[in-house]
């Protein structure tokens, strides 16, 4: 009996000991295969810090895995550089040229003309605008992707930024017959960038005015909420169809009832890009006939 005892004892000792080793050996894959996705995270993932040597067909489809992921990153970051630097040298050639359109043609503007001439020469500045627009919005959109424009979030009063982006507006809504009109207490204080939220502003009122009809409305509202103020620019015009609604902020998109009339489609791309960065957000509120309503939320200080 003592023999088979042990026979028994040495069995169960064996099992014991090669489950351990079983176990370490599950153990210290793990920590490899850990580490392994530690250096595909922070981005110094090489092959060459893959040891070969460890028998493990589930490391070795790791190893090729995220070294093929690691490899494709670089390669988007190397052209997205790409690209960057073709914006900026754009942007850098195409300076001096569209500031010459636009001189030559306000001057021309100023010329005695025929009103063919006048309405040609209008159609030129128009053009030149919309080019230093495309090219001033690409660069700035480049800027985004590429984490390069630098953001300074501070407290600012809200009712002097609505007032100042309003003012930039009022001609344009006195000769389509549109009502501007701001809704806003003074008091209201948020954190943000106060030159780059001023151009979100003077987007979208420029985008309302472009499509309410002329004796209709804008309006422009702050409601402060606990966490957030919620700037709102409303307008009368003939609204966005909900299967479109989700769209409207994508690079170029434009909407199918919009795609004759003047625009580029990167204004309100640019606009949740920037909220984005500010730590806000963007929702809009449309039915077809009744208008829209974009809600730009703000961290309050």
């Amino acid at each position: 009996m003592d023999w088979k005892l042990i026979f028994c004892m040495g069995l169960a000792a064996a099992g014991l000991l090669f489950g351990l080793s079983q176990w370490l050996r599950a153990r210290r894959q793990l920590e490899r295969m850990d580490r392994m996705l530690d250096r595909a995270i922070d981005g110094s993932f090489l092959e060459s810090s893959f040891d070969e040597s460890v028998p493990s067909a589930l490391e070795s489809k790791m190893s090729r895995f995220l070294n093929g992921s690691a490899s494709s990153a670089r390669n988007l970051a190397e052209e997205k550089s790409k690209i960057a630097a073709l914006i900026a040298d754009v942007s850098h050639q195409t300076k001096t040229p569209i500031a010459n359109l636009l001189l030559y043609a306000s001057l021309l503007a100023e010329s005695e003309l025929t009103p063919e001439q006048r309405a040609q020469a209008e159609a030129l500045k128009t053009q030149a605008e919309k080019l230093s627009f495309l090219v001033d919005a690409l660069v700035k959109s480049s800027r985004l992707d590429n984490g390069i424009l630098t953001l300074s979030p501070a407290p600012h009063p809200i009712q002097p930024l609505l007032d100042g982006a309003a003012a930039q507006g009022l001609a344009a809504a006195g000769q389509r017959g549109i009502s501007l009109t701001v809704l806003c207490d003074d008091l209201i204080l948020a954190r943000m960038d106060a030159q780059l939220i001023v151009q979100v502003i003077v987007n979208l009122i420029d985008n309302a005015l472009k499509y309410t009809p002329p004796g209709g409305t804008v309006t422009l509202s702050v409601t402060a909420y606990h966490m957030f103020c919620c700037i709102q620019v409303s307008d009368t015009g003939p609204g966005i169809p909900e299967e479109e609604q989700a769209q409207i902020f994508s690079r170029f998109y434009r909407g199918a009832a919009v795609r004759e009339q003047e625009g580029l489609g990167l204004g309100l791309y640019l606009t949740r890009r920037i909220l984005t960065s500010e730590g806000g957000y963007i929702r809009v509120s449309s039915q077809p006939g009744k208008g829209s309503t974009f809600s730009l939320y703000l961290p309050l200080e």
